[in-house]
């Protein structure tokens, strides 16, 4: 059973006819794996009649794939770079793609690029059809909504502070996560880069450190440029970033970079399980 049944919606498909044939989902596709299959049509619904071309044009949306703007981002772009084999295209429902684009097209713009005219929403089947819908509908039990990062101008990054004014900025923050950054090469030479995290403090009770990791890896890989800006160098660079959550929003106030030789953090960090906040 592959991944997408679940979406499906019961109407009649289109027919592919014989002009496509299937084939192996390449390695360099790396956003379309463990998706529940591993051979798609080509051409693929975008038009792209070579390997070559879709592994090319592909790649470009894979850093949107790691951000998880939306949790059917990655369904709805293989369903049309990296469509399943089957005896119809089965493209993704109208209702799916606004639901990417509504979450997705804000990272996008954070990153300098508009909601391409090839993705326009309108060019996609009403959900009466066969096609991939979200599946928030048909669940009795959604997941836990968490608070969303999103794209902001890049806190300036603080070397010289004393472990006290770090405290008071504690006091008015709702978590700090210290995160470790380095960059990393890949096969198309692409900057990408390794993001580890660990969580000082939450104050947000419902949270739990794993998803504040996730959420400050998230904001980081939103935040691209604030990335850049702290990996100016090829060697790691550890950080402490300091924030609120606030109407279901995650917002980075506050990035103090963590020296080796500086104590001040250390210090502020083992004080602040027993400070107390004027």
């Amino acid at each position: 059973v592959f991944a997408v049944n679940g979406f499906l919606r019961v109407a009649k498909g289109l027919d592919i006819g014989l002009s496509t044939k299937c084939v192996t989902i390449p390695k360099e596709m790396g956003m379309c794996h463990k998706i529940g299959y591993s051979e798609m049509r080509l051409p693929n619904l975008m038009g792209h009649t070579s390997m070559a071309e879709v592994i090319q044009k592909s790649t470009t949306w894979q850093h949107l794939v790691h951000t998880d703007c939306h949790p059917h981002v990655r369904t709805f772009l293989c369903s049309l770079f990296a469509p399943i084999c089957l005896d119809t295209f089965i493209h993704p429902c109208r209702s799916m793609c606004a639901a990417v684009r509504e979450s997705c097209a804000p990272v996008l713009l954070c990153h300098g690029h508009p909601w391409p005219a090839s993705l326009d929403c309108d060019r996609f089947p009403g959900d009466e059809d066969t096609c991939l819908a979200p599946l928030t509908r048909d669940y009795k039990y959604l997941p836990k909504v968490l608070p969303k990062p999103t794209c902001q101008t890049c806190p300036a990054v603080e070397e010289f502070f004393t472990h006290k004014r770090v405290l008071e900025v504690f006091c008015d923050s709702n978590f700090a996560v210290k995160v470790k950054l380095s960059k990393k090469r890949t096969a198309f030479e692409d900057q990408e880069y390794n993001i580890e995290c660990q969580v000082e403090f939450i104050t947000q009770g419902s949270l739990l450190p794993y998803e504040t990791q996730s959420m400050i890896q998230q904001w980081l890989l939103i935040n691209e440029k604030c990335i850049e800006r702290m990996t100016s160098t090829q060697r790691p660079m550890v950080y402490l970033l300091v924030g609120n959550i606030e109407e279901g929003i995650i917002s980075v106030k506050q990035v103090y970079r963590w020296q080796r030789k500086d104590s001040q953090l250390t210090l502020a960090t083992q004080k602040w399980r027993y400070h107390k906040c004027l």
